[in-house]
């Protein structure tokens, strides 16, 4: 039996499904970080570690003329959201509602996605993930005080890393609050902010809920790695007469193997 328990729970398949879906629509747009880095497994709920590759020499071997080593890992995170939602409602689903309120699931979905964000772009110290503009060596390109600033910071940017001699296509992260102000900006001659940028950078936009400001990386391949040990998945915590405890969780690690891949910029 799986450890989600879901079997325990007093919800139909049709039920399940009504909610993985809910979830799964939730989730979608805004786990921004995987759109832009290497994306690994999942690997399973067993997979405890990444391989670094890399080996700590230990003081002493067991005996006397033996060198002993030990191998270096990097530990998966596990995080999980959990929320309540009426009994009544779940069974309206098994009925064949499409209206159904799920805003505890949709909540605990925007928390997770934003937490894997920030662990991604900004770190996660208690978690031993150091984040993509942590671990960049370049100096931060403020945004500006408007978003028609943003071409010019962004090809600053990407000049910053090709100088770096880090290869395109490169991608943009951006907050929440400036993608929405490029997307409803024109620039002069009517020519979309948005299609600016994408001619800049060669790769996408990203709607990236828990960036500070905005992020420029290059979307080369091998600099950025996440690695999942279970995706997001519903699991099922108890219930009473009249809800059900569910949760949200996952298990994952980041990794940066090519700091100078990025480039913060931060909203002034």
């Amino acid at each position: 039996m799986s450890h989600l328990l879901r079997g325990h729970a007093p919800i139909t398949p049709a039920g399940w499904d009504a909610l993985d879906q809910e979830a799964h629509d939730a989730l979608r747009p805004a786990l921004a970080a995987r759109k832009l880095v290497d994306f690994s497994g999942p690997h399973g709920w067993e997979h405890s570690a990444t391989n670094l590759g890399r080996i700590t020499a230990l003081k002493a071997g067991p005996v006397k003329g033996v060198a002993a080593a030990q191998r270096r890992v990097l530990p998966l995170v596990e995080l999980r959201a959990e929320f309540s939602l009426e009994l009544a409602e779940l069974r309206d689903a098994d009925r064949g509602a499409d209206d159904l309120d799920l805003a505890g699931l949709d909540e605990a979905a925007r928390s997770l996605a934003l937490a894997e964000n920030v662990a991604v772009f900004h770190g996660y110290a208690e978690g031993g993930i150091t984040g993509i503009t942590q671990a960049s060596p370049h100096k931060a390109i403020a945004l500006g005080n408007g978003v028609v600033q943003y071409p010019s910071r962004v090809a600053k940017a990407v000049a910053v890393l090709r100088s770096a001699g880090v290869d395109g296509p490169y991608g943009l992260a951006l907050s929440p609050e400036g993608y929405t102000g490029v997307v409803e900006t024109a620039e002069h001659g009517g020519v979309l902010l948005l299609e600016h940028l994408r001619s800049i950078l060669g790769g996408p936009i990203v709607w990236a809920p828990g960036v500070r400001g905005a992020v420029v990386l290059s979307m080369r391949g091998g600099d950025f790695s996440f690695e999942s040990g279970e995706d997001l998945s519903l699991g099922y915590a108890g219930h009473d007469a009249d809800a059900v405890r569910l949760y949200l969780e996952e298990s994952f690690s980041f990794r940066v193997a090519s700091p100078e891949a990025a480039v913060a910029l931060p909203a002034s």
